[in-house]
């Protein structure tokens, strides 16, 4: 009985121990990640060089010459130089979509605010394959032009609400049906769910959103609960339909506190890709 009570109190002490130095490595992993990581999702990496910044092969690190940058919001466009250099003479106020396109690479973009360029960023983007397909490269509002000050990236909507759903029929033929297929949406804002909420992407106090939901096919294939960029959905194989045409559905979300009538959510997302 002692020998066994001596077994629980260094179980106790160990479990303790483990527990703390559990939590310091914790600690001091978020401490110096800032300062030893470079690279964020997408292939954006944190420092740049000289007073502009850069997009460059993700693969070979050389710099790529007239790639079209766009933000909608601020309808403003520029071009890369020669050596994949440039600059923004526009204003970024709050979270707006930047898109980078150039021939033979997937369509990119990220979410951008007035800090993002405080110093030059670098930009890494990937050549395309055979089997992916950029189905739209072009921004959507979801909803119903109807929404608070205080919803997620209200004042950076940049266009009219084309209604709650948005549909894109294409075909697939060029697959390796033995390798993952994904959709990939480039970028997404505006978003109230209570998840955002609870990730401070919205500050609407009493008030939140069922996500909107996402159709392959006319199966719902998953359902996007946060803003944020590059977020892959998988494709269920035994929905593919090789050679065939295929459909792809976003639909809004909507209001879970209003129901004297229909309140849909309103958010914006932008380049849509099939990755496989």
């Amino acid at each position: 009985m002692y020998k066994r009570l001596i077994s629980i109190v260094y179980e106790k002490q160990n479990n303790n121990f483990m527990k703390k130095f559990l939590s310091l490595t914790v600690l001091i992993f978020y401490l110096i990640l800032p300062c030893c990581s470079a690279t964020f999702q997408g292939g954006v990496y944190e420092q740049g060089s000289g007073n502009a910044s850069r997009i460059i092969d993700k693969q070979t690190g050389e710099g790529i010459g007239g790639a079209q940058i766009n933000l909608p919001k601020q309808n403003y466009a520029t071009k890369t130089d020669a050596n994949g250099f440039f600059e923004l003479d526009t204003q970024i106020n709050g979270p707006s979509i930047m898109s980078v396109q150039k021939g033979n690479y997937k369509p990119f973009t990220m979410t951008v605010n007035g800090n993002t360029f405080n110093a030059p960023i670098v930009v890494g983007i990937e050549k395309s394959n055979a089997s992916d397909l950029a189905l739209d490269a072009n921004m959507y509002h979801l909803g119903d032009d109807s929404y608070s000050d205080l919803s997620a990236n209200a004042g950076e909507f940049r266009m009219q609400a084309i209604g709650p759903f948005y549909t894109k029929r294409f075909t697939l033929k060029k697959l390796n049906l033995s390798k993952p297929i994904y959709l990939v949406i480039g970028s997404i804002i505006g978003i109230d769910t209570a998840m955002a909420r609870s990730m401070g992407q919205n500050k609407i106090p009493n008030a939140f959103a069922s996500p909107p939901e996402v159709y392959f096919n006319g199966n719902k294939i998953s359902e996007i609960q946060l803003n944020g960029d590059g977020q892959k959905i998988k494709l269920p194989p035994n929905l593919i339909r090789k050679n065939q045409i295929n459909e792809i559905t976003i639909k809004t979300g909507r209001n879970l506190m209003q129901t004297a009538y229909i309140d849909y959510d309103d958010f914006e997302f932008m380049n849509l890709i099939i990755e496989n």
